[in-house]
């Protein structure tokens, strides 16, 4: 079977380089999570990756060390993990390397959404992370030119290894089972940088103007973003 080589990664991460925006994004969400963004803290997310991602970020940098969870529901994720894939973690936010961020921190908070035809249409989010991320509930923030990129890495990904398209086909098989379930919309910026809700119980796709997508969490409004702020002893950063 077509698998993944360390060298297929190589070239996706020079493909893949944009920031998500233009400005730090994470200066939103840090102050709700003592200073540190949430995507870049393993109490909120683990990054996973392939064995052959590992097997190239081991060569260029000690950045990254594998993740050993503490507590018995990280001990569950690590182990559901299929063999190909394992849990990793780097030294923190404030050594971030950019050029040696894994595809997983690059793509944040998105992941390429597969409808049930089976083609990659666009972005849809990593719902779990939807109360704690600043943009998800601000996706007219996205930067084209990250889009653009992030499209091209997974069609490289894809084409490299067909397996990770099948991945990808079913977590968005579950985003609809689970959105449908709560009777939600679920967000997607296609192709073409338009926005869209795609509605639940198999009711097809909705344009709609960015500010009609749904907001989540401390996020919903100022006022809601203030008053989570002043609960974290925090104030909003300029």
């Amino acid at each position: 079977m077509q698998h993944v080589q360390p060298e297929d990664f190589a070239r996706i991460y020079e493909l893949f380089q944009a920031p998500i925006t233009r400005f730090d994004c994470g200066r939103h969400c840090a102050p709700l999570n003592g200073g540190e963004p949430f995507c870049c803290s393993t109490k909120h997310a683990v990054p996973v990756v392939d064995r052959a991602e590992w097997r190239l970020l081991r060569g260029r940098t000690r950045l990254w060390r594998r993740h050993h969870p503490k507590d018995r529901a990280g001990r569950k994720m690590v182990a559901e993990l299929d063999k190909s894939c394992l849990a990793i973690e780097c030294k923190g936010a404030c050594h971030c390397e950019r050029d040696n961020r894994s595809l997983a921190c690059r793509a944040f908070p998105f992941f390429p959404y597969i409808d049930s035809e089976r083609q990659f249409v666009g972005l849809s989010i990593h719902w779990t992370f939807a109360d704690r991320c600043w943009v998800i509930s601000n996706l007219a923030i996205v930067d084209a030119e990250f889009r653009r990129q992030f499209i091209a890495a997974y069609e490289l990904l894809f084409k490299a290894d067909p397996g990770e398209f099948e991945v990808h086909r079913q977590h968005s098989a579950s985003l609809r089972r689970v959105f449908s379930r709560q009777h939600r919309p679920i967000p997607l910026i296609d192709r073409d940088g338009r926005f869209f809700k795609i509605l639940p119980h198999r009711r097809g796709m909705r344009a709609c103007p960015p500010e009609g997508l749904p907001k989540y969490g401390p996020y919903r409004s100022e006022r809601s973003y203030r008053a989570a702020l002043s609960r974290a002893g925090s104030s909003a950063s300029a």
